[in-house]
């Protein structure tokens, strides 16, 4: 009896030791996906809490844990509101996330700690929507007293399980409008990927002022020595650079070490070698996006300047009062995938797209420039326009190959905006219509917007 005690006192001891090695691993040095997880928690809860105005653990359960990886499920969050910050961890301890509010900029993941580095200069802010002025000047809406065009926004196959907003511009008026429980047509909305299109139209109205060439070459002082020199705007903004990136958001992979664990999201892709050879081949990346913001910064000059410009060069002039752009942890826009804004927001930025970059009679982005983006990227078949915006629709679980647009009747000059969980808009010149449709609708659940948007095509005409 003796001789078992000392043995089970002895493995007692042993897995006490066990656990508190690892409970010392995990909290000093977590595992990278512990990390990403925890990472993401805090910034996808800080930006709803700060700029949407939302609930902590609402987001936390709605947006982070249900549709995610099963670790964010563990993920738990503390949100400082008098401090601006919000942390996440496994079980609240392991991974250390946090996230910063900034003074009109959302927030920005500090993966590394160093709040005080993070901190951006005073970012402009928008003055109080006019809700009293018909859209687009104001917010008011009159829908249409169309009963088509009601079925359509009332059936709930067409516009999809986690809709958050519909919105249905016709000859420059909201015609149709839907929003879901808990949303409104001022709860400003994470575009995720569609926020590179607005990328290229911030980058528009620089080569607008002179200060940016597409045909510019040799952009990286580290890539002047190698085949990287020959990587021209042109071939970034047609996700033809060349360039190595893994899109993957499944583990830890380029994209989410890059959102969630680089403090220099932008020095973290121009790191990467050569992986093809330069304009001949396709390749979807967040981080040549990313790239993109660093040149068009660096292009304005100041930095001060340079956070002010995209609500003094864009957002302002097209009236978008509710768009927030968010930074890293070094001052360079997040512009592949951080942008806040209302739906109706999101529809004046397709609706500004239409009119080929002119708003209100005056011109924001240069004569053809919107043009010249939908050109396709001579490397991606047909399916990449040259400036950061689809030529077909979200894929919704289409077949390896298949064009996601077959055995839909849309029309040919439909060209999108799309983004992670299901956000995406719509632009039809020839119709003159715009289609915002926000929400959370992951991949796997196969939704396809196209499908909306003949409707509403039919019951307009």
């Amino acid at each position: 009896m003796r001789m078992a005690g000392r043995i089970a006192r002895r493995l007692a001891a042993l897995l006490g030791l066990a656990a508190a090695g690892l409970f010392g691993w995990l909290y000093f040095a977590p595992p990278e996906l512990i990390r990403v997880g925890s990472g993401y928690a805090a910034k996808i809860v800080c930006s709803n809490v700060f700029i949407a105005g939302r609930d902590a653990e609402q987001v936390l359960a709605d947006d982070v844990q249900a549709p995610g990886h099963p670790l964010l499920r563990l993920m738990s969050v503390d949100v400082d509101e008098s401090a601006g910050t919000v942390r996440a961890g496994l079980f609240g301890l392991f991974g250390k996330g946090l996230a910063i509010a900034q003074d009109g900029a959302g927030c920005t993941n500090v993966p590394d700690g160093d709040v005080a580095a993070a901190k951006l200069g005073p970012v402009p802010v928008a003055a109080a929507p006019d809700t009293d002025a018909l859209w687009p000047e104001g917010e008011r809406a009159e829908p249409s007293q169309a009963p088509e065009v009601g079925a359509v926004l009332d059936d709930a196959g067409l516009v999809g399980p986690g809709m958050r907003a519909i919105v249905v511009v016709k000859d420059g008026r909201i015609v149709g409008e839907r929003y879901g429980e808990g949303f409104s047509q001022a709860t400003p909305l994470l575009g995720w990927s569609m926020t590179k299109t607005v990328t290229a139209a911030i980058i528009g109205t620089l080569v607008g002022e002179g200060r940016m060439s597409v045909d510019k070459t040799a952009l990286f002082e580290d890539w002047k020595a190698d085949g990287r020199a020959r990587i021209s705007l042109a071939d970034l903004m047609a996700m033809s650079s060349g360039l190595a990136f893994n899109e993957d958001y499944g583990d830890v992979t380029d994209v989410t070490r890059m959102l969630y664990l680089e403090t220099d999201m932008a020095g973290f892709a121009a790191a990467k070698p050569l992986a093809g050879e330069v304009g001949k081949a396709f390749s979807y990346s967040s981080g040549t996006t990313l790239l993109l913001s660093r040149l068009w910064q660096e292009a304005v000059g100041d930095p001060a300047r340079a956070l002010a410009w995209p609500r003094e060069k864009l957002f302002g002039p097209a009236g978008m009062k509710s768009a927030i752009l968010e930074a890293d942890a070094r001052g360079t826009f997040a512009g592949s995938s951080y942008m806040y804004a209302s739906a109706h927001d999101w529809a004046r930025f397709g609706q500004l797209l239409l009119q080929d970059g002119t708003w209100d009679g005056n011109r924001i982005l240069p004569e053809g420039f919107v043009a010249w983006m939908r050109e396709a990227a001579p490397a991606s078949n047909g399916e990449y326009g040259r400036g950061q915006l689809w030529l077909r629709g979200p894929e919704g679980g289409s077949p390896p190959g298949e064009n996601p647009d077959t055995g839909f009747d849309l029309p040919a000059d439909t060209f999108w905006m799309q983004g992670h969980d299901g956000q995406s808009v719509a632009i039809v010149p020839s119709q003159g219509l715009v289609v915002v449709r926000m929400g959370l609708t992951p991949s796997t659940l196969h939704y396809k917007p196209q499908a909306m948007l003949a409707a509403l095509v039919a019951a307009l005409n």
